[in-house]
């Protein structure tokens, strides 16, 4: 079965074992770029990637999926997300636009 639509691993491909055991390839992340649409939050206790998704893609069905875009879009990505957002973290935050239109784009997809 392949990636969700949404998963950041849409932009992994599927490769065979000798037994026919298909794994996925690491995908490339869309790192931080200084946008002019860029938002900037400075994370307060209790803030997590889900959370912060949640509230800056409320729009996007199901917006808390994309922590991982949040993650990976920091100058210094963050590599696991299970850790607390340190309090007085500021974090970037692409704008709906740019996670819709570049991040999650089909193009960037059969590009990589």
């Amino acid at each position: 079965m392949p990636p969700r639509k949404f998963s950041r691993f849409t932009f992994a491909t599927g490769v065979s074992d000798s037994g026919g055991k298909i794994y996925l390839t690491d995908y490339e992340p869309y790192r931080f770029a200084d946008l002019a649409d860029n938002r900037t939050h400075v994370a307060v206790e209790g803030d997590t990637l889900w959370t912060l998704a949640y509230r800056y893609f409320a729009p996007l069905p199901s917006a808390s999926q994309f922590w991982w875009a949040i993650a990976d879009f920091q100058p210094d990505p963050i590599h696991d997300p299970t850790l607390r957002l340190a309090p007085g973290r500021v974090m970037a935050i692409p704008s709906t636009a740019t996670l819709t239109e570049v991040i999650l784009n089909e193009r960037r997809r059969r590009d990589s």
